[in-house]
C-alpha cells in the first residue's frame, strides 16, 4: 500500500509576517493614509532587524500601501479617489454576485447566522466601537460569500477584502445605521430567495459607501 506523503510544515518567513503586520496596522487605521513609517520605530515595536522592515516597504510599495520618497523616507498610501471608486466598483459587481447566489442557497441556519451577525455590528454601533464595527461588517460579507458557494467568487472577492476594510474604516461610523440598514435588508432578500432583490440592495449598498468615502475625503476627514 502506498504511503501518503505529508508535506513538510515550514514556519512563515519573517519578511511575510513582517509585511502581514505593516498591512494590518494601515488597514486598522494604527499608521494612518500620509503619516511617515519610521522604519528604527517599527523594527522596535515588532521586535525585529531593520532589514525586514525595509524589505516590507519595498512589496508595500508595489502594492500601492506605501509611497516611498526619495530623501524623505516611506509614507502610508492616501488613496486616491479614482482608486476608491475603481475597487469598489469590482466589489459592487463581485458582492452582489455573491449575494445573488446565497439567495438561492440559503438555509434558515445561515440565515440565522447573518442576523446574528447584524446583532453584533449593530450593538458595535451603538457601543462606538469602530474596530468591532468594521470586524462585524467583514464577518457579514464572509458568511454572504460562504453562503453563495462559489469558491472562485470568494477568492476573488478576498483579493480586494483588505483594501475594502481600510476604505471601510474610515467612514464606518459616518455610514452609521444607514448601512446596517442596508444589510437587514440583503439578509430579507436572501431568506425570501428573492436574487435579483439581493443582488439590487448589495450594489446600492457598496455604492452608497463609496459616497460616504468621497464625501469624507473632501471634507478632510479620513
Amino acid at each position: 500500500m502506498t504511503e501518503v506523503i505529508r508535506p513538510i510544515e515550514r514556519p512563515v518567513p519573517l519578511r511575510q509576517t513582517v509585511y502581514d503586520a505593516l498591512v494590518e496596522l494601515i488597514v486598522n487605521g494604527v499608521l494612518r493614509p500620509g503619516q511617515r513609517m519610521v522604519e528604527a520605530e517599527l523594527a522596535r515595536r515588532l521586535g525585529v532587524s531593520r532589514q525586514p522592515i525595509r524589505e516590507a516597504f519595498h512589496r508595500l510599495q508595489a502594492e500601492g500601501w506605501v509611497d516611498l520618497r526619495p530623501g524623505q523616507g516611506a509614507f502610508v498610501h492616501t488613496p486616491t479617489d479614482a482608486e476608491v471608486t475603481q475597487l469598489l466598483d469590482v466589489r459592487a459587481l463581485l458582492e452582489s454576485e455573491a449575494a445573488r447566489l446565497a439567495a438561492t442557497a440559503a438555509t434558515p441556519e445561515q440565515v440565522a447566522s447573518l442576523r446574528a451577525i447584524w446583532q453584533d455590528g449593530v450593538d458595535a454601533l451603538e457601543a462606538e466601537d469602530p474596530e468591532r464595527i468594521v470586524a462585524a461588517n467583514g464577518r457579514f460579507h464572509a458568511q454572504v460569500r460562504a453562503i453563495s458557494g462559489n469558491l472562485v467568487l470568494a477568492e476573488l472577492i478576498g483579493l480586494v477584502d483588505r483594501r475594502v476594510r481600510w476604505y471601510h474604516r474610515q467612514v464606518a461610523q459616518a455610514r452609521g445605521l444607514e448601512s446596517w440598514n442596508e444589510h437587514a435588508e440583503i439578509i430579507d432578500a436572501i431568506e425570501a430567495g428573492d436574487a435579483d432583490r439581493a443582488a439590487a440592495v448589495s450594489r446600492r449598498h457598496t455604492e452608497h459607501t463609496k459616497r460616504a468615502y468621497t464625501a469624507a475625503t473632501e471634507s478632510g476627514d479620513p
